[in-house]
């Protein structure tokens, strides 16, 4: 199994599953291929992650985790239970049109660009983000003040998709003070070695 990356939050969603879930993996960063047409005839939208299993080619990092779950029989993703399926995709469905594009822009400015060479924050610009930012975390503060993750009472792919962009939260200066709850989520998720420290230590040069 090949797992192509860049240093980036959907990346770091699938590195940390297949750390925490102990697959084995070829590891292959890819930031310098992307746009090159052997790249593209694995991802035709040029973005990583890319899975390769045999003759699987598999990209969208949330597909890529319920494979790699399917793939080692791990229950966060729930293959056997319909009911926790629906409540997994509920919040999938959540972050990507609410809490990723709340939390993006703070994301860019403070991690993507640092990461990237892509210059300084443009602090002025996040301005207006604020309130958006802040409405759905209230959303999110209020679905965990008696839970501890997001979806099904336990650790499930859920959780490592919301907080992909928003761990990074404090270096992002996200306004997530307030929310105590997304807060001890996210410290709590940092205990998790694999979520703490996704990436991998040796890079294979692209294909």
């Amino acid at each position: 199994m090949k797992i192509y990356w860049i240093k980036a939050q959907a990346p770091r969603r699938v590195l940390a599953l297949v750390k925490h879930l102990g697959a084995q993996a070829e590891f292959i960063e890819t930031s310098r291929a992307l746009k090159t047409p052997e790249f593209a005839a694995l991802n035709p939208n040029m973005k990583a992650p890319v899975l390769v299993d045999d003759d699987l080619v598999l990209w969208e990092s949330n597909a890529i985790m319920a494979h790699l779950c399917i793939r080692e029989s791990c229950d966060m993703w729930p293959a056997r239970d319909p009911q926790e399926q629906v409540e997994v995709i509920r919040w999938l469905s959540w972050n990507d049109c609410h809490w990723a594009p709340a939390v993006g822009p703070f994301y860019f400015e403070h991690i993507v660009k640092r990461t990237f060479g892509f210059g300084t924050p443009d602090r002025a610009a996040l301005v207006g983000k604020v309130p958006n930012l802040k409405t759905f975390a209230a959303v999110l503060d209020g679905h965990l003040r008696s839970r501890t993750h997001v979806a099904c009472d336990r650790l499930t792919i859920a959780d490592f998709a919301l907080a992909s962009m928003a761990t990074d939260w404090r270096d992002a200066e996200m306004p997530l003070e307030a929310f105590p709850n997304v807060v001890r989520w996210l410290d709590n998720l940092m205990r998790l070695p694999a979520w703490a420290d996704p990436w991998p230590q040796a890079q294979s040069a692209a294909a």
